[in-house]
């Protein structure tokens, strides 16, 4: 069953405004989106051929600030996924007090079928087609799903040439020669590890003997096991999109990482020791910490009952749905949210 995310953004505004009493009209506010653009972008392909791409950019809110959210590049992203991530970065900016609002952007394409010719093309006439509703002080976009520095700096290049000057502040996240942050790619994971930290010495739980398990080994996911694992924290599980790989005595992190920045993936990890699991599976592994850092919905009603874990951390955006969060609270397991969990990234 396919989940609607900007139905479980209304559904978790419902539940938040009943606990906290919220007026009628707020409520509807808050489910508002306040400016969102869909657009086509036409893009010769190297072997000639004319290929038109779906591009979405959505602000939720900026009431507080310019909005402020990543471009993803996905062959699964829709207006409704994009609204979604934007109301959760308005949530995101207001909870860590940012002069923020919330956005979020999208373009529905699979770049490992691109060139990077292709992804060049494809990038700047996205940015001509939003130049309007993008600025430093209006909307920034930043890395997301699938877009890096270079994306970043082919955005601000586009945009810095139709301004006439060079303007660097239209987003973050880009290589640090033309302006970005030091620390920017691993931020999002850092956060993680401050934050899970910070719990378990909370619960006077030693961080270092939890048995962890991290759905999706991209920038967050990666970031983090290396870090757990550097720490000498023993990571049971991980996956990707291919699925995952799991050892109850413990991953070697760096060596997994070593494979996958090969451009491979974990399927095919070529190892006697290690067993080759589904995501599915990974999910209802027993272990003391599950962190899912890949995509949304990942947690709902239907696999709730099979999470074995204590604490979740939220490393993706909105991976657990209302109905599982439900679950999960009445079966005593910790669930800490992605707008505080993995809001180093912002």
């Amino acid at each position: 069953m396919e989940i609607n995310p900007f139905e479980v953004v209304k559904k978790q505004i419902d539940i938040v405004a009943e606990v906290m009493g919220l007026n009628s009209s707020i409520v509807q506010f808050l489910k508002r989106i306040e400016r969102s653009l869909i657009v086509s972008i036409p893009i010769l392909m190297d072997d000639g051929r004319l290929k038109i791409f779906e591009g979405f950019r959505v602000q939720h809110s900026t009431v507080r600030g310019p909005g402020k959210g990543g471009l993803r590049y996905a062959p699964s992203v829709n207006i409704d996924e994009v609204k979604a991530l934007a109301t959760w970065m308005t949530w995101k900016c207001s909870l860590l007090n940012l002069p923020l609002g919330g956005a979020k952007g999208g373009i529905c394409v699979d770049p490992k079928k691109l060139s990077k010719r292709e992804l060049e093309r494809l990038t700047r006439r996205f940015t001509a087609e939003i130049i309007n509703i993008i600025g430093p002080d209006i909307d920034i976009p930043a890395p997301d799903m699938n877009t890096d520095a270079q994306i970043m700096a082919w955005i601000m290049d586009s945009y810095s040439s139709q301004k006439g000057r060079t303007i660097p502040g239209v987003v973050t996240g880009k290589p640090v020669e033309i302006g970005g942050s030091v620390g920017r790619e691993s931020a999002t994971g850092m956060g993680l590890y401050y934050i899970i930290e910070a719990f378990c010495e909370k619960l006077n739980l030693d961080l270092k003997s939890q048995r962890i398990i991290i759905q999706g080994f991209g920038n967050v996911g990666g970031t983090i096991a290396s870090i757990l694992y550097n720490q000498g924290c023993k990571v049971l599980a991980v996956s990707d999109i291919s699925g995952g790989i799991y050892n109850p005595n413990g991953l070697n992190i760096n060596k997994l990482l070593e494979w996958t920045q090969k451009g491979k993936y974990l399927k095919d990890y070529e190892d006697n020791v290690n067993e080759i699991i589904s995501n599915a599976v990974l999910l209802s592994t027993e272990c003391d910490i599950l962190i899912p850092a890949a995509m949304e919905n990942q947690i709902t009603q239907i696999n709730a009952n099979e999470i074995k874990c204590k604490i979740i951390l939220e490393g993706a955006n909105g991976p657990t749905t209302p109905e599982a969060d439900q679950i999960l609270f009445n079966k005593g397991i910790h669930v800490i949210p992605d707008i505080l969990a993995n809001a180093g990234g912002v």
